[in-house]
């Protein structure tokens, strides 16, 4: 696959997956893009990380608490985003950070829409979709609910500076409603990216309405399809930050990169 030093021109994201080739048209995230030109920073961003997945694959275990390098993979996750003005985690959610929020999709176990739903009305509670969770808490009244990283909670491999380069790419893709990472295969990892709030809530909404309030079960492809998405192909000096562990092996691979 090959990287594009400008960024790419934002495209919808439904629509046929590309094929699996080099594919030019995509923004390097190099090692040093942390910051924007005459040193200002990426906005200040929200965290939802999603831990209410059934592992089906690994035996129904709580899959977030697994460990990678002696540390579970939520607690990794939280570590690169521990910058954010608000972390919320959608889902079981056991002892957590301090300052570190938990709430819960509706059904519980009702998947990543329905979770994001969940997660966007810690933000904004009284325009939340049906079919999610309220928050436990109230939200806080410093959060800067502008953008949001929404982020799976079995991403061990990710650190602050991936997070970094996506809200700095953001930034810089005015056009974008949300920049993702694209794997070595040409995937776009729906849940190792950042969002603009306004759009990603629209497009909720739209969603909701065309399936009579039922979010349950809908696939994040579908709750972007009418968004524009710019990929970005990891380019760090690091392991792979969307690397997710659904599998024994998975983990154990994960280990390998951490060692």
């Amino acid at each position: 696959m090959t990287a594009a030093g400008p960024p790419a021109e934002p495209r919808p994201a439904g629509g046929t997956a590309p094929p699996v080739e080099p594919r030019p048209a995509q923004l390097s995230a190099g090692p040093r893009p942390g910051r924007l030109s005459g040193g200002q920073q990426p906005p200040g961003f929200a965290t939802l990380v999603l831990a209410g997945g059934a592992a089906r694959r690994m035996g129904g275990v709580d899959k977030p608490a697994l460990p990678v390098g002696g540390r579970p993979m939520l607690d990794r996750v939280l570590a690169a985003v521990a910058d954010a003005d608000l972390r919320v985690v959608v889902g079981p959610a056991g002892e957590l950070p301090t300052g570190v929020r938990a709430t819960r999709e509706q059904p519980p176990g009702g998947g990543p829409v329905a979770a994001v739903a969940a997660g966007l009305a810690t933000l904004l509670p009284d325009t939340a979709p049906p079919d999610t969770a309220p928050p436990d808490t109230a939200p806080p009244d410093t959060a800067d609910a502008g953008v949001v990283a929404l982020l799976a909670a079995d991403l061990p491999l990710l650190t602050a500076d991936a997070v970094r380069q996506l809200r700095t790419a953001l930034s810089r893709a005015p056009g974008a409603d949300g920049v993702v990472y694209v794997d070595d295969a040409g995937r776009a990892q729906f849940l190792c990216g950042v969002w603009r709030v306004g759009p990603l809530r629209a497009a909720l909404a739209r969603l909701a309405a065309g399936r009579g309030g039922v979010l349950t079960g809908t696939s994040m492809r579908a709750l972007v399809a009418e968004l524009t998405v710019t990929e970005v192909a990891w380019r760090g000096s690091g392991p792979p930050p969307w690397f997710d562990c659904d599998t024994d092996d998975d983990l154990r691979r994960a280990e390998e990169w951490i060692r």
